[in-house]
């Protein structure tokens, strides 16, 4: 499974705890990150992921494109929904493109608990995102 892992500054301690529990589950999976957030979950755990640009100077924009090119299964991006964002545009075209591929998306920790968790153990998700593509 192909996982990027993002996150606002106030909530890169809550991603970095998620890698940490979530370890021998993501050591599995192909990860990528926004720059900053990558290099903070590499440091605590070692897991190796793909770390593009920080998100505010294009790292957003490249998570975009893989996900234009269905190459990521799921999308865990913790948003501080509190703090004004500099680059908010960014954010919300990287949400859209979610959106408009099927792509799985996790923007709180609960959720990011429910769908690894659930797409990890069944991978019926890979034949109901097949099915929506029209």
């Amino acid at each position: 499974m192909n996982i990027a892992l993002i996150a606002h500054d106030q909530k890169k301690d809550q991603i970095v705890k998620f890698a940490v529990k979530h370890q021998e589950s993501l050591s599995k999976s192909s990860l990528f990150s926004t720059g900053t957030t990558g290099k903070r979950i590499q440091d605590v755990t070692g897991l190796d992921i793909y770390r593009f640009k920080s998100g505010p100077i294009g790292g957003d924009q490249q998570i975009g494109a893989k996900i234009a090119k269905d190459e990521l299964d799921l999308v865990i991006f913790l948003r501080d929904p509190l703090t004004s964002q500099p680059h908010e545009p960014d954010v919300q075209a990287l949400l859209r493109l979610c959106d408009v591929h099927h792509i799985p998306l996790a923007t709180n920790v609960v959720s990011a608990e429910i769908l690894l968790q659930g797409m990890l153990k069944d991978e019926t998700w890979r034949k109901l995102k097949g099915s929506y593509n029209y």
